[in-house]
């Protein structure tokens, strides 16, 4: 079966770094499209940035210069590097693909940023 297994986040300072990273399972990972998404408190959940099978990205423009996102197919792990953390960026951050037009999702690993 698909499983995720998130790590990375924690509480860090404006202007700090993380790097989430997501294990996958159960599915071909190389050729599969993946997601980060976040729900902050109160919000609804939003796409944070994708990665296909060929490598392409695309960012939310509110982390557009300051997230990367990336995977090891060796590894069958999702990265995402978060730069110049804001205290908007503050929420539960989960991993995501769509395989045969279900969504599977990550438990989430909480983000804090705060001074």
């Amino acid at each position: 079966q698909v499983q995720f297994v998130e790590s990375g986040g924690g509480l860090v300072q404006p202007g700090g770094s993380l790097r989430l990273s997501c294990a996958a399972s159960g599915f071909t990972f190389s050729s599969t499209v993946m997601k980060w998404y976040r729900q902050a408190p109160g919000k609804e959940r939003e796409l944070v940035a994708y990665i296909d099978s060929g490598g392409s990205k695309v960012y939310a423009d509110a982390v557009k210069g300051r997230f990367t996102i990336s995977r090891d197919n060796a590894k069958n792990t999702v990265y995402l590097q978060m730069n110049s953390l804001k205290p908007e960026d503050t929420a539960v951050y989960y991993c995501n693909t769509r395989l045969n037009w279900s969504d599977y999702w990550g438990q989430g690993t909480r983000v804090t940023v705060s001074s």
